[in-house]
């Protein structure tokens, strides 16, 4: 009898045989010469429990238990570092200096202003001067333009379409930077702006004009500055290059050019007053002094009568103590050639002092007051 079409077989057991059957079967199979059917084997029916045993059950309670423990532990530690990696990116709440985001931030600071200096000694300073102090171009280093004129925006707009977009001047000898335009990607000029906006207690490699030797040099922005009450704020179109809204300007003080109105004598902080008697000749030619050593009088007050061959090119004669790079002492006025000026100089103590140009550095020499 054949299983019905679309159901499943019914399950078949074998038939048990009484040994004689078997021996018959062989022995007609023998006969024959037909081999006899192999009786079929089955499993022993414990094969086909359902269930688990009680020592089964409880071995794999105990494996999920441990696997649990072992995720526990795995969370809690990733947890862990997340939380110890997350206070060493930002910094631990109230301990200073322990945000290493903030460290790499400033590091990458000081190398984009490194790198500014040197784009500014390359293609700027001869125009704005090494410190920032103008000459063909206007003053950069004043503190009130810093603080509210030469934001990042309008440097980085100037660089990019050049002077025309200072007082809408389409003549401006100041030329557009930013390629296509000009030679320098936009990363040079993030660089330049950096440099420019620089703070004073940002610290740098940089050459001393003086003796070509690496030193440390500081930013022009002081981040204390604050603006006199009664100041003239900052105008939108400034084109002279040494005017100067700060109050009070200092005119030695942090490579800052003098105030004064051109024609008229410099200011001499300190000055005892008393007869002129020793006058000292000095003239700039081809950006260079024509004396390297000058000699004066100590104790007396003297004048310097400085003549500017360079057309169309700022010069002046300041002071320092000790050497061309030391504190200034005095300072004189800036102007452009072909003019002369003389200065009247204060009474200067005996010693070895060093005279330099303010805006072109790299012009010195040695004042020997005895």
């Amino acid at each position: 009898m054949t299983d019905s079409p679309g159901q499943r077989p019914a399950e078949r057991l074998p038939v048990a045989r009484e040994p004689s059957e078997v021996a018959a079967a062989t022995g007609v199979a023998a006969a024959t010469g037909v081999a006899s059917p192999t009786e079929r084997f089955i499993a022993h029916p414990s094969a086909h429990k359902a269930g688990l045993t009680p020592e089964r059950a409880a071995k794999i309670v105990t494996q999920s238990s441990s696997a649990r423990w072992v995720a526990f532990l795995a969370v809690s530690l990733v947890a862990i570092f997340v939380m110890v990696y997350y206070f060493y990116e930002v910094g631990v709440p109230g301990v200073a200096n322990s945000s290493r985001l903030e460290k790499e931030v400033a590091v990458q600071q000081v190398t984009d202003v490194g790198r500014g200096y040197k784009l500014f000694e390359a293609n700027c300073a001869r125009c704005h001067g090494a410190q920032g102090q103008g000459g063909i171009g206007p003053v950069l280093n004043d503190q009130a333009k810093l603080l509210t004129h030469l934001t990042p925006k309008y440097l980085t707009t100037v660089l990019t379409v050049g002077g025309r977009y200072v007082c809408g001047d389409a003549a401006s000898v100041m030329p557009a930077w930013l390629e296509p335009n000009g030679p320098l990607n936009y990363r040079e000029v993030e660089e330049l702006v950096a440099f420019v906006r620089a703070p004073s207690t940002l610290a740098y490699d940089g050459i001393d004009p003086a003796t070509g030797l690496t030193t440390t040099l500081h930013g022009w922005r002081d981040p204390t500055f604050a603006p006199a009450p009664n100041s003239t704020p900052v105008p939108n179109c400034w084109k002279d290059a040494f005017a100067s809204p700060s109050a009070a300007p200092s005119p030695g003080a942090s490579g800052a050019p003098s105030a004064a109105p051109p024609g008229s004598p410099a200011a001499s902080p300190g000055a005892s007053g008393g007869p002129i008697g020793t006058v000292l000749e000095l003239t700039a030619s081809g950006i260079q002094f024509d004396k390297a050593d000058l000699a004066a009088p100590a104790g007396v007050p003297f004048q310097i009568k400085f003549t500017n061959n360079d057309a169309g090119i700022p010069h002046n004669v300041a002071i320092h103590k000790d050497s061309p790079t030391g504190e200034v002492v005095w300072q004189g006025e800036i102007f452009n050639g072909t003019d002369t000026r003389t200065y009247n100089v204060p009474a200067l103590p005996a010693g070895t002092y060093g005279f330099a140009c303010t805006v072109h550095p790299n012009m010195t020499g040695t004042l020997t007051v005895k």
